[in-house]
């Protein structure tokens, strides 16, 4: 399932993480007095051994009891001091790192939001949704431990050699002896766990998606009995995930087993040598004592480069797949250059679409290039293939002001892509679009979509109440009027009986709703903000015929006074329309009233018959 990029062959994992020092920045202090804090807890650690050393070439040599408490309560002292400065530098970092993490996940949200669609076209949303859960938490797991742990064992180390050498440099050496092997195979293990952690947390990402697929398509599921299939499909998955996984475990077997046993070799050999000079009287017992404890005291901070390594590969690959959705490109916000004249319109329009205002024409006459213009347009998806046709070649047509227009095509013809250039949802490969007289890409997005509203054929409802859906589609400051006006409108008068009414959870998905149901809602949303542009994409495909009649007559009063784009299956909804344009072959083959092309144009009859022609291979439907 390829759902990402590529990861880069030659990542470095440095340059990796370095890419988190925005995020780490503005807690930079925190970070590095907790850090501060465990080196002299690690410090105090290797206190230890001096004091050993001390006691038993002095008072346990020299039989003095009171020496020997005293030493007691120096290396008890010692103990406290260091639990106490590691549950501080715990304390430090808890705070900070829960910000740096709940920043990181709106930015990714706020991103998400403003990516086109042809980014989430190309996406699972597991994969987007596996780097706002998972990778998130593999980064604070290393803000929290490895980032300073790596700092805090180098230190430890290099002061614990140093302690040991002073001690007895010849001891000191054998112990040394096995750095160079331990630092090639940690430079083999990162190369090769970076390769593996990636593979793992992408295979996370995939199996997310089909969690996610098989909850909100539950009833296709069930109803066709696919339920042992998912599952097979589910297990084939989680169980690559687990190879990969094993993988990852037998790769820190092996770094563990080279990491533990080659310095308990060395200590070994130390302890050997060391016990032979004490026979011998050239060393104290003190100083072996203490040799030894130093080296014992370094065996953590050793034995965990290869988990602190393991965690930081991980956390490398989290960042990568984090920049992934971070560097894409997101819609481009352009201010427009228009006219005054046509400023002042499309402001004040913007402004009572935004409020949940009425949106009415300019009085008098409609300036040039007023209403709804395509002119030259042609669209390809930015994905398709080099050398195949555009979905869209010059499309010209102009719709109106107060016009309600049908586009009526076949199955196919690019009716709904041609519907989402308007809100610029995909953005047109020629030609242009505008909106009484001004070009959409001139037009700030969030200016454009106060004046252009939108209904889907597949109604998309959010886990929110039925009133927070439908005025999603309106101002910060609608009323309850405008959300009555617009239940009104799309005759869902229906949610009045629902158990709160319109405060009624409608659950993830509308699910809880009938098809029927969710598109009316879905009307509602369009119309609440009274739009001076209105956009529908055959919004009363899952209505009976009695309700269809009902929302029909009441869409009527609203595209009186609004400019209007139906998509239409049906000659029921074409009626709503004052014209009708039908898509074929990428163009506009033709545009009139409903009587006028049922008249002279037989692709445009065929269509609205849904019957089926002798030698016509296709199936007859109302598209």
């Amino acid at each position: 399932m390829p759902t990402t990029p590529a990861p880069a062959q030659d990542r470095s994992t440095v340059r990796s993480l370095l890419r988190l020092w925005p995020y780490v920045r503005p807690v930079r202090a925190r970070l590095a007095t907790a850090a501060s804090v465990a080196i002299a807890a690690s410090l105090v650690g290797l206190v230890i051994p001096l004091v050993l050393k001390w006691m038993v070439d002095g008072p346990v040599a020299g039989r003095d009891p009171a020496g020997v408490w005293l030493g007691a309560l120096f290396l008890l002292l010692l103990g406290v001091a260091e639990a106490l400065l590691f549950g501080l530098r715990r304390w430090l970092v808890a705070r900070p790192l829960s910000h740096v993490e709940a920043r990181m996940r709106a930015e990714l949200y706020g991103h998400l939001q403003r990516l086109p669609v042809a980014f989430h076209d190309r996406w699972a949303s597991g994969q987007l949704l596996s780097r706002g859960t998972t990778d998130l938490m593999l980064l604070r797991i290393f803000f929290a431990f490895p980032m300073t742990f790596l700092l805090v064992n180098g230190v430890t180390i290099l002061v614990g050699v140093v302690i040991m050498l002073v001690q007895d440099w010849v001891l000191g050496l054998v112990v040394l002896g096995a750095a160079l092997p331990v630092m090639v195979t940690c430079m083999v293990f990162e190369r090769k766990y970076a390769e593996v952690a990636r593979l793992a947390q992408d295979q996370v990402g995939d199996l997310t998606t089909v969690v996610e697929e098989s909850v909100l398509g539950i009833r296709i599921v069930k109803g066709f009995g696919r339920h042992r299939s998912q599952a097979r499909a589910f297990r084939k998955l989680a169980g690559t995930l687990r190879g990969t996984e094993l993988r990852k475990a037998r790769l820190l077997a092996a770094i563990w087993a080279v990491i533990v046993t080659l310095p308990e070799l060395a200590v070994g050999a130390a302890l050997v040598a060391g016990a032979v000079r004490v026979a011998d009287g050239t060393l104290s017992a003190g100083t072996l004592v203490a040799f030894l404890s130093t080296a014992l005291a370094l065996r953590w901070p050793v034995e965990s480069i290869g988990f602190l390594l393991a965690l930081s590969q991980e956390a490398a690959t989290a960042t990568d797949r984090y920049f992934e959705v971070m560097d894409a490109r997101p819609e481009e916000e352009t201010a427009g250059t228009a006219g005054a004249a046509g400023t002042a319109g499309t402001a004040g329009a913007a402004g009572t679409a935004g409020t949940g205002g009425a949106a009415k024409p300019p009085s008098g006459p409609a300036p040039p290039g007023a209403g709804l213009r395509f002119e030259a347009v042609r669209f390809r998806f930015p994905d398709a293939p080099p050398g195949s046709p555009p979905l869209l070649d010059h499309v010209d047509l102009h719709v109106r002001p107060g016009e309600s227009l049908a586009l009526v095509g076949a199955t196919g013809s690019g009716k709904t892509t041609l519907t989402a250039l308007v809100p610029r949802l995909h953005e047109v490969t020629a030609g242009r679009i505008t909106l009484d007289g001004r070009d959409i890409t001139a037009l700030p997005r969030a200016e454009l979509r106060a004046l252009v509203a939108v209904a889907f054929e597949e109604p998309t409802l959010f886990s929110a109440s039925v009133g927070e859906n439908v005025l999603m589609g309106a101002g910060d400051e609608a009323s309850p009027d405008a959300l009555d006006r617009a239940l009104s409108v799309a005759h869902a008068g229906f949610v009045h009986e629902l158990p709160e009414g319109t405060a009624t959870q409608v659950g993830e998905q509308g699910l809880s709703l009938s098809g029927g149901q969710r598109q009316r809602l879905a009307l509602a949303r369009a119309v609440v903000g009274r739009p001076r542009f209105l956009v529908l994409d055959d919004p009363l495909s899952a209505l009976d015929v009695h309700t269809e009649a009902a929302v029909e007559a009441a869409l009527r009063e609203v595209l009186a006074d609004t400019t209007a784009l139906i998509v239409a299956h049906r000659p029921s909804t074409v009626l709503l329309a004052d014209r009708v344009a039908l898509l074929s072959g990428g163009r506009i083959a033709a545009v009139g009233t409903h009587h006028e092309l049922l008249r002279t144009h037989a692709e445009y009859a065929h269509l609205m018959s849904g019957r089926e022609e002798p030698g016509d291979h296709e199936e007859g439907t109302r598209r």
